[in-house]
């Protein structure tokens, strides 16, 4: 375990709980609260270097307690120096993943005063002038998406000339989503003076070109991408696409699987799925960036309560979607990331449970999924669709080989 100094820990105190940061009273009433007892791997070396001051460069995946290794010393920074104005502004890329960092941030501020609000699109009128009002009051966290957040600073809605701290989360799937000119344009609004933070699944080249413009002299803090847990059964089916449907489908006929949520690469696909699962009689509804978001915060509520045991989502709220305990997930579509693949398995088998993982690869994704393969260190079981769907595509994931169309004829 890392051994860190700052003003409110002691010299080379080695950290086995939250006590041993040093936090504020109120913090600790808070965690005591809910039960947080010990702090996880990226919690124990990334808490520290906050606390210091230091901007950071996190990367770590869904499930590691990355969220809390951020909102906790910010915090405590918070309550050792309350500005006018907004303090923080944390910036993720869906409305699912904007509500939940809220959620866990008012559980953790229970026993402080300290405001927050959550920000993002499809909202109504009536809300937008909610929210407007409450901004104008002042709040000291806000959790935003981009789109939205430019709306509001482009009105001068935001009183951000204090502010203190910067927080990127899932950077890699905002750039996945074309947002880094809007982060631009966000920063552009914000003092120089504020610490950064940034957080990422994975670490392609981009990412870090990017904590290159907006961070100075970061500290680096990488948990390595876990194995699926020992308890997901993982299965793969070698399938045209247009065997898919119809070999999802007898998969999870008559089985005992309360909660079953499919990935699909497209919102054209998760509609499709759905509907066909619809119509063979399966208590199924889709989400994807074209409902409202009360209706998308409907569906996500029926499927945690298991009034609704199908939920067909698309890639982007792969990891906007924190729901424990799901007996089976299905990826229509390999994931384009392998690490990817980590996320979305991991939803289930979680807390030492079983569950069952299941991909469709057709001819194009082979080499995708060798990537995935390679990753968990891993040959995973690979079946043909049932005899009465015909054969599925062989397997070999090599890149294929160009024909010699455009080698020069010789003269004659």
């Amino acid at each position: 375990m890392p051994k860190m100094t700052n003003n409110t820990l002691a010299e080379d105190k080695t950290i086995n709980s939250f006590h041993d940061f040093g936090f504020d009273p109120q913090i600790i009433d808070g965690l005591d609260s809910i039960g947080f007892e010990t702090p996880t791997p990226i919690q124990q070396q990334i808490i520290p270097h906050i606390l210091q001051g230091k901007e950071v460069i996190g990367c770590a995946q869904t499930g590691t307690g990355k969220t809390a290794a951020y909102l906790l010393p910010v915090l405590h920074r918070i309550l050792q120096n309350p500005v006018a104005g907004v303090n923080t502004i944390i910036i993720c890329p869906t409305r699912e993943l904007a509500i939940q960092i809220e959620q866990q941030l008012v559980g953790f501020s229970y026993f402080m005063s300290i405001s927050s609000m959550a920000v993002y699109g499809g909202t109504d009128g009536i809300e937008w002038e909610q929210q407007k009002r409450a901004l104008g009051k002042g709040v000291d966290v806000v959790v935003a998406t981009p789109g939205k957040l430019i709306s509001f600073l482009n009105m001068d809605l935001i009183p951000v000339h204090n502010l203190q701290h910067l927080i990127l989360d899932e950077a890699d799937r905002m750039l996945d989503m074309g947002f880094v000119d809007d982060i631009m344009k966000i920063i552009s609004y914000l003092p120089e003076s504020k610490l950064s933070f940034l957080f990422s699944a994975t670490m392609p080249p981009r990412i870090r070109e990017l904590s290159r413009k907006i961070l100075k002299n970061p500290v680096e803090v990488n948990i390595s991408v876990s194995k699926p847990a020992a308890g997901i059964l993982q299965v793969a089916y070698l399938t045209y696409d247009n065997q898919k449907q119809a070999v999802l489908s007898q998969l999870i006929k008559g089985r005992d699987l309360p909660s079953i949520l499919i990935f699909a690469s497209t919102k054209s696909k998760v509609k499709s799925i759905a509907r066909e699962l619809q119509t063979a009689g399966f208590q199924v509804s889709d989400i994807h960036s074209d409902l409202e978001q009360s209706e998308r915060e409907k569906v996500l509520l029926r499927f945690r309560n298991r009034t609704l045991q199908i939920l067909v989502a698309t890639d982007v709220l792969s990891r906007g979607i924190d729901i424990e305990n799901i007996s089976l997930v299905v990826n229509y579509d390999v994931p384009h990331d392998a690490e990817d693949y980590v996320h979305r398995v991991g939803r289930t088998a979680r807390a030492e449970q079983t569950g069952i993982a299941i991909t469709f690869i057709n001819e194009a994704d082979q080499i995708k999924f060798s990537r995935i393969e390679k990753l968990i260190e891993s040959n995973l079981l690979k079946l043909s669709p049932p005899a009465e769907f015909g054969p599925g595509p062989e397997y070999n994931p090599k890149p294929l080989r160009r024909n010699n169309f455009h080698k020069r004829k010789k003269k004659n």
